[in-house]
């Protein structure tokens, strides 16, 4: 007998276009979607999927930065009841290439782009090499445009004539809603199947966090600024899916840049913004070189969160002091659709913690045997609860890798204190093994980073003969800051044990930046590779 118990993601479009349907959903460049234009939008792009022969648990790949086309196909695919893949939009050919045929993606949806990045040159040389692909969408910059790929189908004519589907199909609370590839620092990306039920968990819980500051008698819908990609699992869910649940307006910039984000916060009126740590260093460093006034900003900003990766004390404090508004660090990854804990309102913030779990979420830091580690105790972070994913799609091995004992172990060393108060030591991959001592990057860059000169750092291990692994700094100064390798060892000589701080570093104007926005120590180690 079919169950009568349903959950897809895209009621919460629905709902909100039938109590309020011309209650602002999306601004994008000065252009604003209504809930109900969203809901009928998304549902023509669900009716036109079903004409094609998409089905539930299909996949359906999408290739696009922060534009009005990323929620109406996202939605529209969930109403369909099919399966998004969101694809990065930096991605080379090779890369959409492996997703597109390790998703089994039967359409894919791309941007068109831009001479920059042409991610849709990129898309379609994929495209051309993936049979189980079927179909090439071309999302192009100006909606009445031809398609710049001959012979393929633009968004404008693939939605054409289609009625919108009413009602979002009736998938299950354990049906796949979507898949979202890992990293693959390690390896090939893996794709984490996240379920409604996951997604909609931490919808939920990630809307019931705000709650303490928000005024529910003031007749003023809220807002919140999106920088962060889409396609990103903190953009797409903790951002995206619960603002829209709740009924708030949200204003996507296709790419972050200090000056548009500070000067949208004042036009918009926003509310709410979540960075990563990279994103708030360059904001301070826009306002120190140009003086710009934050005071605007305190008049309607209730929130700064943080996550995607630790932030520095130091820029935290920064952060604060300059802006006057309490940042909120939070922890998650992918595989846990991502929230996993957050610095409550209700709880003070302790700087250097990523705060306490969120409901209905447990975690634990476990030793080499999956032991529980006592209080203040370094571990493994393991993670159980409804925001979990399914597992990796297609790799049974990995899922049960990552999965031993009922708890899902994150690759991430932490300690917990006798509050209940997680801090992230860092990345077990990132971990330095230097003559047989475990020495932890972050909490050098932690110390570094309270160097009056030193404005980023990041530190890996780099090959060494005798000790297996040495310690490397990449530094980028303050303006105008002078400093050189010897004052800067010998800094760090006298505030860090022998066998912990750097031997070698290296100044650089800027940083790496990966996919989304967070510095990568993977790339820097490819460049050292390719110099030696």
């Amino acid at each position: 007998m079919p169950s009568a118990t349903t959950l897809n993601i895209a009621s919460i479009i629905a709902h909100h276009a039938r109590l309020t349907p011309e209650k602002a959903a999306v601004t994008v460049a000065e252009k604003t979607v209504s809930y109900g234009e969203l809901d009928s939008l998304s549902g023509k792009v669900a009716a036109a999927l079903i004409k094609n022969g998409i089905r539930q648990n299909d996949k359906v790949a999408l290739l696009c930065p922060n534009l009005i086309y990323f929620p109406i196909i996202y939605f529209g695919i969930l109403k369909a009841g099919a399966v998004v893949v969101p694809l990065c939009v930096l991605f080379k050919s090779s890369e959409i290439e492996f997703q597109l045929k390790d998703s089994e993606a039967k359409i894919l949806f791309a941007f068109e782009g831009t001479d920059e990045f042409p991610m849709g040159k990129e898309a379609f040389k994929a495209f051309q090499n993936v049979a189980s692909c079927q179909q090439f969408i071309a999302l192009t910059k100006s909606p009445g445009a031809k398609s710049p790929f001959d012979g393929e189908k633009t968004f404008a004519e693939f939605i054409s004539g289609a009625e919108p589907v009413n009602s979002p199909f009736p998938t299950s609370p354990d049906d796949t809603a979507a898949i979202l590839y890992t990293s693959g620092t390690t390896g090939k990306p893996k794709g984490a199947e996240l379920s409604h039920l996951n997604l909609w968990t931490n919808v939920v819980t990630a809307y019931s966090t705000h709650l303490p500051v928000l005024d529910f008698t003031d007749g003023q819908q809220k807002t919140a600024l999106i920088t962060l990609p889409l396609f990103h699992t903190t953009g797409q869910n903790v951002q995206m899916n619960s603002q829209l649940y709740a009924g708030n307006r949200i204003v996507l910039l296709p790419r972050f840049d200090p000056a548009a984000v500070l000067e949208t916060m004042v036009k918009e009126r926003v509310n709410f913004w979540v960075g990563v740590p990279t994103m708030y260093w360059e904001l301070l460093r826009y306002i120190e070189s140009t003086g710009f006034d934050t005071s605007k900003l305190r008049e309607t900003v209730k929130v700064f969160a943080s996550g995607g990766a630790p932030m520095p004390v130091e820029v935290l404090r920064r952060v604060e002091d300059v802006f006057g508004i309490r940042v909120l660090e939070g922890y998650g990854l992918s595989e846990t659709s991502p929230l996993v804990c957050f610095n409550h309102f209700e709880k003070p913030s302790k700087p250097g913690t990523v705060g306490q779990p969120i409901s209905g979420v447990e975690v634990m830091c476990v030793d080499e045997n999956d032991n529980p580690v006592s209080a203040g105790q370094q571990g493994e972070i393991v993670v159980r609860g409804p925001n979990v994913m399914k597992g990796y799609y297609k790799s049974e091995e990995a899922t049960a890798e990552v999965m031993k004992g009922g708890w899902f172990h994150t690759g991430d060393i932490g300690f917990i204190d006798d509050e209940g108060y997680l801090t992230i030591v860092d990345r077990k991959k990132d971990m330095i093994l230097r003559g047989g001592y475990n020495v932890y990057p972050r909490e050098l860059e932690e110390l570094i980073m309270t160097h009056p000169a030193v404005a980023l750092c990041a530190v890996i291990g780099v090959p060494d003969e005798r000790l297996g692994e040495e310690i490397k700094a990449f530094l980028v100064l303050k303006p105008n800051a002078e400093l050189t390798a010897e004052e800067f060892i010998d800094w760090c000589r006298q505030r860090m044990a022998a066998n912990k701080y750097p031997r070698y570093v290296e100044f650089r104007n800027q940083l790496p930046i990966g996919n989304t926005g967070k510095i990568s120590k993977l790339k820097l180690k490819q460049e050292l590779k390719k110099s030696e």
